[in-house]
């Protein structure tokens, strides 16, 4: 399978803490093999245009931003879906 490339750019808020957490247990949940990296730095966040965090990128893209997704939708979003 794939590995998978998953970002959760945010600055630190509970918002941002409480994507990561659910992400790291779509992961394991799916059983897919992932990598998981957190963004932090305002700079990097900005220089994607993004202007409200949390936002989720999975292989470079977009999925979500400015808000948490649910757990079913982060998994749908693994699985391919929007």
């Amino acid at each position: 399978m794939k590995n998978v490339k998953i970002e959760v750019l945010g600055t630190g808020c509970l918002k941002c803490k409480r994507l990561e957490k659910l992400v790291h247990q779509a992961v394991e949940e799916l059983g897919i093999t992932a990598e998981v990296v957190k963004v932090e730095d305002i700079e990097e966040i900005m220089n994607r245009g993004i202007m409200i965090t949390p936002a989720l990128y999975i292989d470079g893209e977009a999925k979500a931003v400015g808000r948490v997704p649910t757990l079913d939708e982060i998994k749908s979003m693994l699985k391919g879906g929007n």
